[in-house]
């Protein structure tokens, strides 16, 4: 029985790779059917690096402010406020949630 479908079956080998490989280059992790999800998680990324870059930024701009050299009082005495949680009788404490 199965002498008479032997001529065909590297065809229907050769066919059903050619499926298998043709449907995951449509839906697989990488295929042309997740493009537009790719595209909105690397936007979301970049977003996320602005963020994180203009973070550190900033923390290297405060950072220098504390080193020896040029040690700046005000940011000095807001850090060491806002780490023990004293304030000034004069200051107006506004509280904020995070």
């Amino acid at each position: 029985m199965f002498a008479r479908f032997r001529p065909f079956l590297p065809a229907a080998v050769l066919a059903s790779l050619i499926f298998y490989f043709g449907f995951q280059a449509l839906t697989g992790d990488r295929g042309l059917l997740s493009l537009s999800q790719r595209n909105e998680t690397l936007a979301a990324k970049k977003g996320e690096l602005a963020r994180l870059q203009a973070q550190r930024r900033d923390l290297e701009a405060r950072a220098k402010l504390m080193r020896d050299g040029d040690l700046s009082r005000d940011l000095v005495e807001e850090r060491a406020r806002y780490l023990l949680g004293f304030s000034d009788p004069r200051d107006y404490v506004i509280h904020t949630r995070p």
